[in-house]
């Protein structure tokens, strides 16, 4: 089950066993934030909650945890976390368990895989297993905006959730704690503008590559290398600066090769995957016309030398290297 339809819907039936699986450690957080709230009901979560590390756990301490009454609480919750290790060393014991469960207990399995044609698996049913994965980038948008309504009480007017996801990237952790800082910096204001994003979105790694190539776009290098120092400055990695430069400068590589295909620019933009909210459009358009065809032609060239360069084939250091991509980049054609 997708663990976005769960938390929209939590079933109303306890199951004995869950398994979280998937790399999004934020949705695992709240399933299972919410499985307990479900399970313990109002008793406090301390009485009836145990948490255990899975790579040094024997099964026989977790089938004690489960069978044990709880303590002013419906139920005992028993999470392990992490699992993997834990699901492969015991896998058969869970498997007996899971068809003659305690009657008592609740076990949540934390993993990062949990493949449907072992017997544990199909031993749970689809309710059970909730597949916390990062959303793909085009549900994000819709997730903000439920999120900030439900949590939050504000609504995100216009372009502001596509915007947002442009310049914080697709970590739902980010992305809600942005989401909290706009709502207590607009107050008792009902609605979160785009405006409101761009002057209070926190400077996070694609925001800083989005300002990067909006002074890029305005022929002014000087902004973009300061930018591009407060990057480095605050201890930022070369190759994760690059990696969110890289995937703009593709988009805009793109944009080119349909230009040059005979394509107007609308559509290059939209088949180029560039974001639709008016801001991002203006300043890719910008992009466009200060780059040029001749350099919008050699940017496929340009990111595989620096990403040669950085991986160890330029004796440069990377700061440096960057620094000259981006000057190359910013200067009047």
């Amino acid at each position: 089950m997708d663990a976005l339809a769960f938390l929209d819907k939590p079933p109303a039936k306890r199951h004995p066993v869950y398994a979280l699986a998937g790399d999004e450690d934020f949705l695992k957080r709240r399933c299972r934030d919410a499985i307990i709230a479900a399970v313990v009901g109002d008793a406090e979560p301390e009485f009836a909650v145990a948490s255990y590390p899975g790579d040094k756990l024997d099964f026989g301490t977790v089938r004690n945890e489960l069978e044990t009454l709880p303590f002013l609480a419906p139920a005992r919750v028993v999470v392990v976390e992490p699992a993997d290790l834990f699901v492969s060393e015991h896998r058969e014991s869970l498997e007996k368990y899971a068809a003659a469960p305690s009657k008592v207990g609740v076990l949540i399995l934390d993993v990062k895989s949990f493949p449907e044609t072992t017997r544990l698996a199909k031993a749970l049913p689809d309710a059970a297993k909730l597949s916390c994965k990062a959303p793909a980038p085009a549900r994000l948008p819709d997730w903000c905006a439920k999120w900030a309504k439900a949590d939050h009480g504000k609504k995100l007017v216009g372009d502001a959730a596509a915007m947002l996801v442009d310049l914080v990237g697709p970590s739902m952790a980010q992305l809600a704690q942005e989401l909290r800082k706009l709502a207590a910096a607009v107050g008792a204001k009902a609605d979160i503008t785009p405006d409101d994003v761009d002057r209070l979105v926190g400077r996070t790694r694609p925001a800083n590559v989005f300002h990067i190539l909006d002074a890029i776009g305005n022929g002014r290098p000087t902004d973009a290398l300061n930018i591009l120092a407060q990057l480095f400055d605050a201890g930022e990695d070369a190759m994760k600066s690059l990696g969110a430069l890289t995937s703009q400068l593709r988009k805009l590589a793109t944009v080119g090769r349909l230009l040059n295909q005979g394509q107007s620019l609308g559509p290059a933009m939209d088949d180029a995957g560039i974001p639709s909210w008016p801001q991002a459009r203006q300043s890719a358009e910008r992009q466009v016309k200060h780059l040029g065809r001749a350099r919008l032609n050699r940017l496929p060239d340009w990111l595989v030398d620096i990403n040669s360069g950085l991986k160890g084939g330029n004796p440069l250091p990377p700061r440096l290297q960057l620094e000259r991509l981006v000057t190359r980049l910013a200067a009047k054609a």
